[in-house]
């Protein structure tokens, strides 16, 4: 399990499901790096047309520079041809990406089951 301010990337296989990125704790300019490099790597690890999904169950705030980090990681999924879905927003993350109109662009998904 993740600890507080960790981002990780449990492996899937194309059968067993979408990749996941598991984020835990915040995601702001103090932990920007670290869930960049998660997505990076799962971003590269997962096929054309595949769903990667972070999931926020444990994650209850996203400042400017997290939601900068998601930005872009949509736009190189969508460059690629795969999906990110964000799983179990918290109600911060939801109010954050309303204000900046940022809500349309991405799909949503209850909690991954573990």
């Amino acid at each position: 399990m993740a600890t507080r301010n960790e981002h990780t990337l449990p492996t899937a296989s194309p059968d067993a499901g979408p990749y996941v990125v598991r984020v835990s704790g915040d995601m702001d300019v103090d932990h920007a790096e670290q869930l960049t490099a998660a997505l990076t790597v799962a971003l590269s690890r997962a096929p054309r047309g595949a769903d990667l999904v972070v999931d926020l169950c444990h994650s209850s705030f996203c400042d400017s520079a997290g939601l900068n980090v998601l930005l872009a990681a949509r736009q190189r999924a969508c460059t690629e041809g795969k999906h990110l879905v964000l799983a179990a927003p918290s109600h911060q993350m939801i109010r954050l990406l309303e204000l900046t109109g940022a809500e349309d662009l991405f799909a949503f998904a209850p909690a991954v089951a573990w």
